[in-house]
């Protein structure tokens, strides 16, 4: 049982990729392999990855970590939508550290701090970390290419339009002169058949591409598109633009029938870095 204060330990270790330490360090480094190396032009200020398992989609946010080789980021924000329980708002993890069979990462308690100072939507808490998967299988890669570095785990129960739009501009503002990556955790559409599933998630990956956050929000509402994480990518690109980031390249889109050969119900993955162009 999580209390405040305490670690949140894996809860889809065994499922969602190994479980064992020295199995999960050999898969996230051969999936980091497969990868060829990609030069982007300016600062990297934001991820947008998947969060299925492994074998599913393990591939395709290995393009973004792999640009992260050799960095040195402070700490990482990592927004997720939530798939287990509903809540209003937005909860900022409210406890001390994730585990993963990777080590143990510490939550940057006074990036916290300012985040939820003002109160409103966004608040320190528990809701939606206990059980989320969004979150923690985006963590290994992290522990993979970064040396040390701390985390600010947030997940939104609620991702209407002004959640998303609160939660990027105070981001935007209290991490501007700080050393910090943005990540949002979001796979695409589910469960459509694999050509429906490509057109859908076209739309997704062209407003991402068009850094048009108010694009996607729309798509998204008017169903145009499905992403379940669409709330925290608008709140990244949001709150990368605050700091200067101007373009959006995307590094890689695949789904699940690309992966299995299964092309009845498929789940689309994007894997997308936003940049400050030099």
């Amino acid at each position: 049982m999580l209390s405040r204060g305490s670690i949140r330990e894996p809860a889809v270790a065994g499922m969602f990729y190994p479980l064992e330490r020295s199995v999960l360090d050999r898969e996230v480094d051969a999936l980091l392999n497969r990868v060829e190396v990609e030069e982007i032009k300016g600062e990297l200020r934001g991820l947008i990855s998947p969060h299925a398992g492994y074998i599913y989609s393990g591939y395709t946010a290995a393009h973004g970590y792999r640009l992260l080789k050799g960095k040195s980021v402070q700490t990482v924000v990592i927004i997720a939508p939530s798939h287990r329980e509903y809540f209003r708002g937005v909860s900022v993890f409210s406890g001390s550290a994730y585990r993963t069979p990777l080590g143990i990462l510490e939550v940057d308690d006074e990036l916290r701090s300012e985040l939820v100072r003002d109160g409103g939507v966004i608040e320190a808490s528990l809701s939606g970390h206990r059980e989320e998967h969004a979150i923690e299988v985006q963590l290994p890669f992290l522990q993979k290419v970064l040396a040390e570095f701390k985390i600010l785990p947030i997940v939104m129960g609620d991702q209407q339009r002004e959640f998303c739009v609160a939660l990027g501009e105070r981001l935007g503002r209290i991490l501007n002169g700080k050393n910090a990556l943005l990540v949002a955790s979001s796979d695409l559409s589910h469960y459509y058949s694999y050509d429906v599933a490509c057109k859908l998630d076209q739309v997704v990956v062209n407003d991402v591409r068009g850094f048009d956050e108010e694009r996607l929000l729309k798509d998204l509402d008017t169903q145009q598109a499905e992403a379940c994480g669409g709330g925290p990518i608008a709140a990244v690109l949001i709150a990368a633009k605050k700091l200067g980031a101007d373009k959006v390249e995307v590094l890689n889109y695949c789904n699940s029938g690309d992966v299995t050969g299964d092309k009845d119900g498929v789940v689309g993955y994007l894997s997308a870095a936003v940049i400050k162009g030099n």
